[in-house]
């Protein structure tokens, strides 16, 4: 925009126009001054960059939420030793077992001196533990023919003769299931079928908890047989006797 212009002859101030009009000299006139004003961006421009400020700030808050989220709900694992919960980034694997820091070096021991270690076990199932079982029934069948035998000889087929015979043969099943598990870990029908008896952590049973097995087992037997038909249906497969001692048949 011109403001208007001085005439270099006459001195007239006037509008700005080819010559002077009252000295008709030529006229040069100011250069328009430039607004001085910002000039504005058309909100046409800025909206899309509105737009994805408002987008960029919307995924970073989800993004940072859903990592929060995903570190709170990380999922939480049993040590197999100890059998405490812990994070699984918190426990270290040993093949399909998992293991806290604290358990470490108990474990990698037992691992050096060959004992079945938990998470490592597999448990013995139902029908593998009753063809264990008819092989043990058979070898006590047969001891106890050979003692009904001698007993036959000393004692005649009186009342109290039954009552004798019954009582050595269960006597006798109690000595061979506390030597045999005591000793071994595995009575000789459990031995034929790769089976053993353990604690819940793989360690061999004392000859004080074989003895009190072999008890519990005459509560599973006296019940019509549901104590031995539990381990069908726990999923550790225990049977009755196996929950009051707290022992684990497993395969070896």
């Amino acid at each position: 925009m011109v403001y208007g212009v001085k005439c270099q002859a006459c001195g007239l101030m006037q509008l700005s126009r080819p010559s002077c009009k009252a000295c008709g000299a030529v006229l040069q006139g100011f250069p328009e001054v430039p607004s001085r004003a910002p000039s504005k961006v058309p909100s046409e421009d800025r909206a899309p960059r509105r737009a994805v400020t408002r987008t960029m700030g919307v995924t970073g808050t989800v993004g940072t939420a859903e990592m929060i989220a995903t570190a709170g709900t990380a999922e939480a694992s049993r040590c197999d030793e100890c059998g405490m919960e812990f994070r699984e980034d918190e426990l270290i694997r040993f093949g399909q077992a998992l293991v806290c820091a604290g358990c470490k070096p108990i474990y990698v021991q037992r691992l050096r001196e060959g004992v079945t270690v938990a998470g490592e076990m597999v448990y013995a199932g139902f029908w593998i533990r009753v063809g264990a079982k008819i092989i043990d029934g058979l070898i006590l069948g047969a001891a106890g023919f050979g003692l009904g035998f001698l007993g036959s000889l000393i004692i005649r087929h009186t009342l109290a003769g039954a009552v004798l015979q019954n009582t050595l043969y269960w006597l006798l099943g109690i000595a061979y299931g506390t030597y045999f598990l005591g000793a071994h870990s595995a009575t000789p029908g459990k031995m034929a079928c790769g089976l053993k008896v353990v604690r819940p952590d793989g360690q061999k049973i004392t000859y004080g908890r074989a003895c009190g097995r072999s008890f519990a087992e005459f509560v599973s037997s006296i019940i019509l047989g549901i104590g031995y038909l539990m381990a069908g249906f726990d999923e550790e497969k225990r049977a009755l006797h196996d929950r009051i001692c707290d022992t684990r048949v497993i395969r070896t």
